[in-house]
């Protein structure tokens, strides 16, 4: 048990050292008329009552499943086969921790093995972990990975603006405090001119993102070209499936890719919990943080999974652990790892060709209508930009008051440039009927 202070001078002691006066102080965050013990609390109600209460709360919300949903921006709808749930919700793997004896965790380290081994593939890269919190937090570690790798005598990170802004944020939370640059994220547009432009001998990791946030694909190669003609790192975060459809961006010669696994078999359940996957080359598989599974043979030569990789202060010297990432996330791995075996190659192909044309299609009937105009002027996978006549807000309010529909964000929330413009996401769950829907209803707010 740590130590209590109990006398008034420990008390001050504590309080000189965090610089306040008064404990009173340390809750100043804290709007007063909530604080203890003013907090004014509803009378108590029975166990019935309150389940009534919250069924009735729940039905205020509109669950993203359930309606016509063109909201992406980072989560999609997309379908998930009910084999994925079944295998998730058997005991042995919904409820194991990590697998310390590789005797009794086979099962457990088989799936993190064949995850791992479908990442690689559908990336392009050598070695996988498994794995990371999200999308935010894998690219976070590839930071870490890269100012690791140089021991910290580069202290320059370039971010393309069209990196997903909380990803952006994520990584500025891991490195605050560590006298980073950070530069390239200011920009509302993406200029590969300007990104390549940006990087120089101090640059540790050029990351970029394909699709970009704002459905983009932009050319990888120089980018590429750029950075490891300046001996810096690449890292590409990628949306998984899109690379149903393009070409891994292993095949570019990157040496970081991570992403947001959440549309392998995850619903959107709210934001979470969700899946970041991390790829690197197999030279930078000790610097990788979380879990490498490998294959190996016992003394029978039967073949057996263990941990070969373990970067966590669990499993080994404090001072040279890389990661806190723990076993919760073991669960969505396998969730994607079932989505990969069922849809095979040949699945998420199709996958990914469905949301290219029926977003194509969705595109074209918006750009006719007048006061709309279809900004990306890049080839796009799922997600494209339009400006619009009036505030995305008030169209979005029409679309869920008078269609059911769910509609695309608004980027002047985040980019205060990009003026009634909303990013709209379609996906295979999508059917031409609520895409005609979309369309009148963008029709009937420009008249």
């Amino acid at each position: 048990m740590g130590y209590l202070p109990h006398t008034v001078q420990d008390i001050k002691k504590m309080l000189d050292a965090v610089g306040v006066e008064r404990v009173e102080d340390l809750f100043e965050d804290v709007p007063e008329s909530v604080r203890y013990p003013s907090i004014l609390l509803p009378d108590g109600l029975s166990q019935m009552e309150v389940a009534g209460l919250l069924e009735a709360v729940s039905q205020e919300n509109v669950p993203g499943a359930k309606t016509a949903n063109f909201l992406g921006a980072g989560a999609y709808n997309h379908f998930v086969p009910p084999v994925v749930d079944h295998v998730l919700s058997r005991g042995e793997f919904y409820t194991a921790y990590t697998p310390y004896q590789p005797e009794v965790s086979q099962g457990t380290l088989q799936a993190v093995f064949e995850y791992q081994s479908m990442i690689c593939a559908l990336t392009g890269m050598e070695v996988s972990n498994a794995s990371h919190y999200d999308g935010a937090t894998a690219l976070a570690e590839a930071v870490i990975l890269a100012l690791n790798q140089f021991r910290g005598k580069r202290r320059k990170i370039v971010l393309c603006p069209g990196v997903h802004p909380e990803y952006r944020q994520v990584v500025h939370t891991y490195t605050q405090g560590m006298g980073l640059v950070i530069v390239g994220e200011s920009d509302c547009y993406v200029d590969v001119g300007r990104i390549t432009g940006s990087i120089d001998e101090n640059t540790a990791l050029v990351a970029v993102q394909v699709p970009d946030f704002f459905g983009e694909v932009n050319p990888l190669t120089p980018v590429v070209d750029a950075a490891h003609a300046h001996g810096a790192l690449v890292c590409v975060v990628a949306d998984p499936i899109s690379l149903g459809m393009l070409k891994p961006p292993g095949w570019y010669g990157v040496d970081i890719v991570v992403g947001e696994g959440q549309g392998l078999g995850i619903p959107l359940s709210f934001g979470g919990p969700y899946l970041g996957f991390f790829t690197t080359r197999e030279k930078y598989v000790r610097r990788m943080a979380g879990r490498l599974v490998g294959e190996t043979t016992d003394r029978d030569g039967e073949p057996g999974y263990v941990l070969t990789l373990s970067t966590r202060e669990q499993h080994i010297k404090r001072d040279r652990a890389s990661s806190n990432i723990c076993t919760n996330q073991g669960l969505m791995a396998l969730a994607a790892a079932v989505y990969l075996s069922v849809m095979g190659k040949y699945g998420l192909r199709e996958v990914a060709e469905l949301c290219y044309h029926k977003s194509h299609y969705a595109a074209g009937e918006i750009d006719k209508l007048a006061g709309y105009e279809l900004l990306s002027r890049n080839p796009f996978v799922k997600e494209f930009v339009i400006q619009c006549p009036i505030p995305v807000e008030e169209i979005n309010h029409h679309l869920l008051h008078e269609y059911d529909i769910v509609g695309g964000f608004d980027l002047e929330q985040i980019y205060p440039d990009r003026v009634n413009q909303m990013l709209v996401a379609v996906t295979e769950m999508n059917s031409k009927l609520e895409i005609d829907d979309l369309v009148q209803g963008l029709s009937e707010v420009s008249g």
